[in-house]
């Protein structure tokens, strides 16, 4: 079963000096839990991607069908049911809430997806954020925030993980043993998997990479 197909897909932004391409043609697919990593410099469209992907921004044309369902048939209701509960987006700003603590915020996120008796505080502990559950996103450090956003995707359980820069924020060696649980949890849940990377040893890890300044 493949995951996403995406058929053709044009992108672009209208500026003040006229329109401006991000991607033109876009074509690829993956398969329910294959894992494929987006590079390119700043500017070459990951990001956009992604957003299209979760339905929080729209392609200018082409096909998409997400997890067995085409995008032109969902409307802004089906997309928030899906990153409900079936897709765990990961932003690069953390996306927590601030008036929660870590462990109240994937919490929530479990509780979103119909997870309640998840393993909230294993998940905060495996992702090296031990002690940590009771404190506020502004009272910890932001790489500390991005793992525990990473621990909120977890916890949901969703068929498909569209990660922005993962572990951009971490330290190389705290970068390492979170890309290991992500892919481990990746390949025994079975859960499919798009990142977006400037670092080329993570995009390795992927099944498939695509690099958007070259189409390739």
């Amino acid at each position: 079963m493949k995951a996403i197909e995406v058929t053709d897909l044009h992108k672009s932004y209208r500026t003040a000096a006229g329109r401006v391409p991000v991607f033109e043609g876009l074509t690829f697919t993956v398969e329910q839990g294959g894992s494929l990593a987006l590079t390119g410099p700043s500017g070459s469209g990951k990001s956009t991607l992604l957003n299209i992907l979760c339905g929080l921004d729209s392609a200018d044309a082409g096909q998409l069908a997400l997890l067995g369902e085409p995008a032109g048939l969902l409307g802004p209701d089906d997309w928030a049911d899906l990153r409900r509960s079936r897709i765990g987006v990961v932003f690069q700003d953390s996306n927590l809430m601030p008036a929660l603590t870590l462990e109240e915020n994937v919490r929530l996120r479990a509780d979103l997806a119909g997870q309640s008796f998840g393993p909230v505080r294993d998940w905060l502990e495996r992702l090296g954020l031990q002690g940590l559950g009771q404190r506020y996103p502004d009272q910890v450090s932001g790489g500390q925030r991005q793992r525990a956003a990473l621990a909120m995707v977890f916890a949901m359980a969703p068929d498909l993980i569209l990660a922005d820069e993962p572990t951009g924020s971490l330290d190389r060696h705290t970068a390492s043993a979170v890309a290991d649980e992500l892919f481990r949890w990746q390949r025994h849940s079975g859960c499919t998997l798009v990142l977006a990377t400037h670092d080329l040893s993570l995009a390795a890890c992927c099944d498939q990479h695509l690099d958007l300044a070259s189409g390739a």
